[in-house]
């Protein structure tokens, strides 16, 4: 009896005991630390599926509360149905179970980790866009209209400083164009912010050419629309 008891943890975290072995379970478990670590080891499992597809995770006293619960049930023990009965259907509903929880803290963890690189990559970006600006070879030159500059190093990297911008309309992103004799050529897009954006430029700037910034539908346009929110002098 108390061997075959202890195997109905799993069916318990998965609602799958009927009634009289719910009950018998219940009434076990307010006494027994083991099984309660068992189905404590459960509930986190569950939890942790629920983090991977919906957001945060339940409240930690959700555990608390249950056990509380249960050892108010009263002690009425009642004797089990087949061992062999319950151990196939019980066995595979955990592997059920298991297999899900894997598969969704495997996509959480790619999720995860593409959503470092992301930030990586945007980190590297802001770092030798400032390193551009701060850099007293560069040179500078003025954007039109507004406040706003072009900064170009000695390399050909190139970085905007745009102040007030603000952030871009929904549905829409600001893409930057470097044109060469009317010719323009993508540069990147970027959100707007409040504040003062600091841009890096994808491609160089050469002399002559001209940086101008537009506003493009959400993903960007292979060609710029007319008139540009903002556009240097020739460099």
């Amino acid at each position: 009896m108390e061997a075959g008891i202890h195997e109905l943890t799993a069916g318990y975290a998965l609602d799958a005991l009927d009634p009289d072995e719910r009950r018998a379970y219940e009434a076990h478990l307010a006494g027994c630390e083991r099984c309660q670590q068992e189905l404590a080891s459960f509930w986190e499992s569950t939890e942790a599926l629920a983090v991977a597809a919906s957001g945060p995770a339940p409240s930690p006293a959700l555990r608390e509360r249950i056990l509380a619960d249960v050892r108010t049930e009263p002690q009425n023990v009642v004797p089990l149905e087949s061992r062999r009965r319950r151990t196939v259907p019980v066995l595979a509903a955990v592997a059920a179970v298991a297999a899900v929880v894997a598969l969704a803290l495997g996509t959480w963890a790619t999720s995860m980790s593409s959503d470092l690189d992301e930030m990586r990559d945007a980190l590297a970006r802001e770092r030798a866009a400032a390193a551009i600006v701060a850099d007293p070879t560069s040179r500078t030159v003025e954007m039109a209209p507004g406040a706003g500059r072009l900064v170009v190093g000695v390399d050909g990297q190139a970085a905007l400083v745009l102040p007030d911008l603000g952030e871009a309309p929904a549905g829409k992103t600001y893409q930057a164009w470097v044109i060469e004799d009317g010719n323009p050529i993508s540069a990147g897009t970027f959100p707007g912010e409040y504040g003062t954006d600091v841009v890096l430029l994808d491609g160089d700037v050469a002399e002559g050419e001209v940086v101008a910034v537009t506003l493009e539908k959400a993903g960007g346009a292979k060609t710029p629309s007319l008139p540009p929110v903002v556009e240097s002098d020739p460099v």
